[in-house]
């Protein structure tokens, strides 16, 4: 259990410390990202990016 705790907790570390180069790769603005505005404040959610980059983890570890 503490294994995998560590384990989310630093691809949460990554993927914020990643976030502002995965934007400029056009990330984040897919077609299927939902952006509102709801009880004063801005709600992301971001489900084609999340698909994407689902999509690309699982065939890298595939092909490795």
């Amino acid at each position: 259990m503490l294994r995998w705790m560590i384990v989310i907790f630093l691809a949460l570390v990554l993927i914020s410390w990643l976030s502002p180069m995965l934007s400029r790769l056009g990330l984040g603005r897919l077609p299927g990202d939902l952006r509102f505005r709801a009880f004063g404040r801005e709600w992301y959610l971001p489900v084609t990016t999340t698909v994407v980059l689902s999509f690309a983890a699982s065939l890298i570890g595939y092909l490795i």
